[in-house]
This record gives structure tokens, sequence and C-alpha cells, in this order.
């Protein structure tokens, strides 16, 4: 009753009649709901997760596997994941949860507001007992969306402590595709990446990505934007990022997806992650008081 009674709260404090409402959403986990004229949107306290994306007269955009798991301390399998401070393992701390820990812990939620763009979700996290047990830093960390005709995602860490901060980071993204063995992504022709299935060796792009095999690639120097070409579907989704230094693509492929519990039989065709970064060499330094903003936008066309 009193989880009720809190949803009833947040709604009636953050909610937009008709365009916006805080309700409860799978596993009981609280989510904000976007029904605006531009675009239907979903996303989660639970990580400051979006989880849906579709502009109007458009198909979903992100996917989200039919086995995630909805509960605290386990990461949502699907839609956008927020990496951070660290990416895959903790260098010096096996035991570490990967891709960090805000993916997996409840958010605040700041602020939902309608503008000319859509509807921006503004939701934040801040260092406390639980973080520094894994990361001894002082810093908050807001993630701001906007739901609109594109998908605009802004990540901000403001140093609050009085030493410098290093992390890594990145916006996780789930494409959802009709078959990874048939789409191509254009933008990333002669960039050289750091293939992690080949001990991180650095390889360069020739023409085209396209996914043949288990695939996690962190290409590097990339500031331009990338389309996602789906043939099947007939759209392209572009990505087109700020302060992002690095491009991650990825795919588990078939042998990679058996040890994911929370990814259906099949479900690794469905899906390409391409992600706007900073990662390994690319690491962001954050002085006392300074602030990091990286930034994506999401758009959809059709073929």
């Amino acid at each position: 009753m009193n989880a009720v009674l809190d949803l009833t709260k947040l709604d009636r404090r953050f909610g937009i009649p008709n365009i916006a409402r805080v309700c409860e959403g799978d596993g009981g986990l609280t989510r904000v709901d976007i029904t605006s004229p531009l675009a239907y949107g979903g996303m989660y306290v639970h990580g400051a997760q979006v989880t849906s994306w579709r502009p109007a007269g458009s198909e979903e955009v992100l996917f989200l596997s039919s086995k995630s798991l909805w509960e605290e301390g386990q990461a949502i399998r699907g839609g956008i994941p927020l990496c951070f401070p660290w990416f895959r393992g903790k260098a010096d701390d096996p035991h570490a949860p990967a891709h960090g820990f805000v993916r997996t812990r409840s958010w605040q939620l700041y602020s939902i507001v309608e503008n000319n763009a859509g509807v921006a979700v503004t939701m934040f996290i801040e260092s406390d007992e639980q973080t520094r047990r894994w990361w001894p830093a002082e810093f908050r960390l807001v993630h701001r969306v906007t739901f609109g005709s594109e998908l605009k995602l802004e990540l901000v860490c403001i140093n609050t402590g009085k030493t410098p901060l290093h992390f890594e980071e990145a916006l996780h993204t789930y494409n959802r595709i009709a078959d990874v063995g048939t789409v191509r992504l254009q933008g990333l022709d002669g960039t050289r990446f750091l293939d992690n299935t080949d001990s991180n060796k650095e390889k360069t792009q020739l023409g085209n990505v396209t996914i043949a095999s288990q695939t996690d690639n962190a290409f590097i120097n990339t500031q331009n934007a990338v389309d996602l070409l789906d043939p099947k579907l007939r759209r392209r989704i572009r990505l087109q990022k700020a302060n992002s230094s690095t491009t991650v693509v990825w795919n588990p492929w078939q042998e990679g997806a058996r040890g994911l519990r929370d990814l259906g039989e099949g479900e690794w065709k469905q899906f390409l992650c391409v992600e706007a970064s900073n990662i390994m060499g690319a690491a962001v330094t954050l002085a006392p008081g300074q602030e990091h903003t990286t930034s994506a936008v999401l758009s959809v066309a059709r073929l």
C-alpha cells in the first residue's frame, strides 16, 4: 500500500496530464511513461534506464529482452543501460559489478518537463556509502532524456569532492533490429578499433561494419555520426554524439548469448548495441568542482 501511495504522490508531483505519468512498471519498479504527440517512451527510476522509445509514426526503436530481470541489484537487459564509473570489469577488482554500479541502483526523479523538443525526464544519483564501497569518490550523476521525434540523452557527471575523478562511461544502447546478420553500420570506415574478442588487439575497420560472429569492438577517436541500416525493417537508426571519443559495437552472438540468463532464446539476433562512450584510453578525468556532459541523439528514418 505504501508503494502505491508513493507512486500516487510522485505522479501528482511530477506527472503531466495526458502526457507523462509515474506508474508501476515491470517487477513493481517505478516507471515514467511518456505518451505525447511526438513519441511514446518509458524510463525506469531503476538505473535511470530508458526502456522504450517509439517516435510518432514509427515502430519501437529499442530492444528489450523478454527475460529481463526486474529487481534491485540487477541490470535491465535492453533499452539503454548506463555504464559508470567503469566499463566491462573493474580493472583492480574482479568482484566489482560489471559496467559499474549505477545501472543497478534506484535513482531520484528530479523533473518532468514538456518543451518544444518533446518531454524531458531528469533523474540523478549521488555518492553514498554503497557507491564508496566500490569507488571512493564524491560525485553527482544526472541523466536527462528528451523523448520526442528524436531521443536525446545527456549524462552529466559533477565532481563534488576534493580530489580528481577518473571514470569511464557508456550509453549502452540496444537498437532493435530484424536480424543482426543482415544489418550494416556506416560511418566507421578507416577507423581504428580495439577488438575485445581478440585480447583488445588494435585493428582498422574496412568498409561498413557487418556482424557475422561475436563482436565487441571499441572504435577510438570517433566523433562522427554512425548509421545503422536495417534492410528488413527498412529503416535507418542514426547515432549522433558529443563529448564522446569512443563508439562501442557489441553483439554476443549465439555462443555469448548462452551465458546470459536474462536473454530470451534467439534474441541475440534482434539487437545490435552501438554506444556513445568514453572508455579505456578515453576515460574522463574531472577536477574538483568540474562537470562533464556526454550526449547522444538517436533519430530514425525510412530506407
